[in-house]
């Protein structure tokens, strides 16, 4: 049995991704700080579902701790490491940016140092689409400059990447670091998108629109994310004993057991139609506040996931009004509305 230690369990996707490694035979460490960034009724919530399989343990604490992690690695000895826990959230990154030093910079530093000193076969870390920055060719594409981050969020995933190609160069550590593309589904987060607008729309309370809706995102649906986690698990880099060999459509480093991967739905989907979507499921209509797009918004996000398919034959497809349909069905069950 193969023991995959999840960073992140109680939130949105590191519940997910938990609950799709139990249903395949997996046994799986949670390890989570339960912070209070938002509801931690949710996220108890969600480790309380996951303590139900015998087959899942969790610790709490946090990612700077580094004497409790480290000896959680030499108790579990995990084959592999998903890396979830983060501070998220673009926008809050504007407001207290030290806790996305603290936690992006220094926690994510105590993974990659624990996956070297216990010789982790494959670590797995969540990096984002905010890193593309102020790219404008579309899609974004993982072989693109993203020298230009536009938050402090966006430049602690890229320095993220950038800690652990260092470690996989001189360890021979294999990472992959994959980016993610406006996850959404059950179980979300109150500060995401959908949540709000579902929320706002089914109390009749008016929604911020940024940009007045000229806005376009790549939404990926949250169980489409993890099962493309999953498959990516089984897709270790290795160190290319010659890198004029690595195919022209991999992003594998030429120096390190290294490969960066997007994950998102290959859709392009405006906010208005989105929100149009939100309000058909709902039956109601949005009031809608139309405002300016925020300092370090993008107008249009994109993923081009051709490597995501190469190397697992698979790909996001979800179309966005079922995944709403879903959210929906379980936001007025969560909250009983």
């Amino acid at each position: 049995m193969r023991k995959v230690l999840v960073t992140g369990s109680a939130g949105f996707i590191g519940y997910h991704l938990c609950r799709q490694l139990l249903d395949e035979g997996f046994a799986v460490t949670g390890y989570d700080a339960i912070t209070d960034y938002y509801d931690v009724n949710l996220k108890r919530r969600r480790h309380a579902m996951l303590l139900q399989s015998p087959r899942f343990a969790a610790t709490e604490a946090r990612l700077e701790d580094h004497a409790t992690l480290s000896a959680l690695f030499a108790d579990v000895r995990p084959d592999i490491v998903v890396h979830l826990a983060a501070q998220a959230g673009v926008r809050y990154s504007l407001e207290n940016p030290r806790s996305y030093l603290e936690s992006n910079l220094i926690g994510t530093f105590n993974v990659i140092e624990c996956a070297r000193e216990f010789a982790v076969g494959h670590t797995l870390m969540a990096s984002t689409s905010s890193v593309y920055g102020a790219n404008t060719a579309l899609p974004y594409a993982e072989a693109q400059r993203t020298d230009h981050p536009l938050t402090f969020y966006a430049a602690t995933k890229k320095a993220n990447e950038v800690m652990a190609h260092s470690y996989a160069h001189l360890w021979d550590l294999p990472i992959t670091m994959f980016r993610f593309f406006t996850v959404y589904g059950p179980w979300g987060r109150p500060d995401m998108a959908l949540f709000k607008f579902v929320k706002g729309i089914l109390e009749g309370t008016p929604i911020d629109v940024y940009n007045h809706g000229e806005m376009y995102r790549d939404f990926t649906f949250v169980t489409d994310l993890v099962r493309a986690i999953r498959l990516l698990i089984d897709a270790v880099p290795y160190r290319a004993p010659d890198p004029a060999l690595i195919p022209a459509w991999d992003t594998l480093s030429p120096v390190a057991p290294f490969r960066v991967v997007n994950i998102g739905n290959s859709t392009s989907v405006r906010l208005t139609d989105f929100i149009a979507a939100i309000e058909d499921e709902c039956a109601r209509k949005a009031v809608r506040n139309l405002v300016a797009m925020q300092p370090g918004d993008v107008p249009a996000t994109w993923a081009d996931a051709t490597l995501l398919s190469e190397l697992t034959g698979y790909a996001p497809a979800t179309d966005v009004r079922d995944g709403i349909a879903q959210f929906v069905r379980w936001y007025r069950d969560y909250f009983a509305v």
